[in-house]
Parts: structure tokens; sequence; C-alpha cells
């Protein structure tokens, strides 16, 4: 901890507090996750799985992981300081097209990779947990929930309602394992692009007005489409094919990559650094206009 300058909070994922720290032997910026252990077995085996799967997962898609170390009833870790924060506050100010298929891109690749090299399932893909630096570099994080496939399945039921898949929800409304295979990642990476693309959760707020009728919207409901005004019939038909209702029927991590909508994208030159930089100005503008304090004038 001594070689730690602490900085700013960056805010709270699974279980704990996230900080930016200066690891001063380096002169390196890193982003120190803090965890107050505590008699909880299923907390130490999610801390143990984040650790496993972030020491194993090394790829261009994935945060990086320097290290950890404990301190009395904590335990710290290190990982690739992204200084523009994560996808779900970057979405504001409109996503082309071309931007949206490196996103996808990567996102695909990053899952693919803990799939194929590490025999994992990420499990809560949202846009919170993809995070984005200012060199417009696309990453996933946050593996709490991660479970090793066991013959391509993970038996329990764990991630942020929200992303789940309908077959998710219905295993849970019965009570059952909750047994599901990758295809419910790609339903939440579905889900994702259409709100990295339309700036807001995809189902209409009277669908998430409360906890129950949002699931039911997602169950019994037309799945959401990307808005046809804005983004081309092959982007359309890419998501869609992320979000059919029958798993069986779900496109795989390689067609995915295949589909004309990401296969343009190979050695495309998009400007991801420019995109960040507006990205951020309309959060700082927003976040501006939302902390101004109408003061009424007295006579």
């Amino acid at each position: 901890m001594e070689q730690l300058q602490l900085d700013e909070e960056l805010g709270k994922g699974n279980y704990g507090t996230v900080k930016k720290v200066l690891h001063k032997p380096t002169n390196v910026p890193m982003a120190m996750k803090e965890i107050r252990l505590e008699l909880d077995q299923a907390k130490l085996n999610a801390i143990i799985m984040e650790l496993d799967v972030l020491h194993r997962a090394v790829a261009p898609e994935i945060v990086e992981f320097y290290g950890a170390f404990f301190i009395e009833s904590c335990v710290y870790y290190c990982m690739e300081y992204m200084d523009a924060g994560s996808l779900d506050k970057l979405q504001g100010a409109g996503v082309p097209e071309d931007v949206l298929a490196r996103i996808a891109a990567n996102m695909v690749r990053g899952l693919k990779f803990l799939k194929d090299e590490l025999n994992i399932i990420h499990r809560d893909v949202k846009p919170t947990n993809v995070l984005v630096n200012k060199k417009g570099s696309i990453k996933l994080c946050d593996f709490g929930v991660s479970g090793e496939l066991d013959k391509s399945l993970a038996k329990t039921n764990i991630g942020c309602q929200s992303y789940m898949a309908p077959e998710r929800i219905k295993g849970e409304s019965q009570n059952s394992l909750g047994t599901y295979t990758v295809s419910s990642d790609v339903w939440s990476l579905g889900l994702s692009m259409i709100e990295i693309g339309m700036g807001k959760y995809p189902y209409p707020p009277e669908a998430y007005s409360n906890v129950f009728s949002q699931l039911t919207a997602i169950v019994h409901g037309d799945p959401p489409e990307l808005p046809e005004e804005i983004y081309s019939e092959e982007a359309r038909d890419w998501v869609s094919s992320c979000l059919r209702k029958d798993p069986e029927k779900r496109a795989s991590y390689r067609e995915l990559l295949d589909h004309p909508f990401l296969a343009k994208d190979v050695g495309r030159d998009v400007d991801m650094a420019g995109w960040v930089v507006k990205a951020l100005e309309h959060k700082q503008s927003m976040s501006k206009q939302s902390s101004v304090v109408q003061v009424p004038l007295s006579v």
C-alpha cells in the first residue's frame, strides 16, 4: 500500500469500491478495487473467481491485471486504469455506426476469448462492465460472477436482471437451477448494443416501472431493435440475431464476427479517440446542466 498514491474514487463495482491510484515506483496509474472480506463463502468464491479470471485473461479486449494483496480484513487488486470510464456514461451524445461496430467487435472478441481459451462465461454483460480509455480502446471488466463452463453450461443464475435472457428469467421463476448456455450472454450483448446505440435502456419506461413488469416484458414482449432511422439494415440484423427469444437460434460468437456488420469493421479506420473526446465533452456538459440550481429571485 505504501507504493500507492490514492486519488479519486471511480465508483463501486461488484462487492467493492474502485479508486484511482498511482503506483509510485513505476508512475503507472491504476484502478484499485478494495473489497472487505467477510465470512461469506459466496462472496469469497466470487473474489477468488474474479482474481483467477483476471490473472489468466490476457487479451487486448480484457482489462489488464497488475496484481493483488491483502491487508488485514481487506483484499486489494490493481487493474488497468481506463481513463474514459464505462460505456454506460458515454452514449449520450450518440454513437455512429462505425463506432458501434468497433465496440461490438471488441466485446464479441473478449467474450469469445473467455469462452474458447478459459472455458468461462461472463454472466454479467452490460454497458457498465465495458470500459473505455481516451485512446479509444474497449475492454471487458468485472468478472465477479463469471462461471466456468461445464460442457458449455453454467449452472448458477447470477447477473443483472435487466440484461438477463428470457430463458434465465424463466429458470429463476420456476426455481430451477437456471442452467443456461453462452447464448444467454449473446442476448445481454445484443441488449447492451441497443442501449449504447439509443443512449438509454431499450425497454420502454412503462416496462421497468417495477422489476416484475420489466421481466415480463423481456420474457413475453417483442425484443427491442436498433432505430432504423439511424442504423443500417446490417446493424439492425446483427443485433436481432443476438435477441432471438429461442436461445438455440441465437448467433454464436463466430457467426457474429463473420456477419457483414462486423466483417466490414476489420481493417476499417475508425476515429475511436475522437468519438471518446466528444462523448466525454457531452457527459461533462450534461453534468454541468444537472448541477445548476435554480434560485428564485426575491423581490
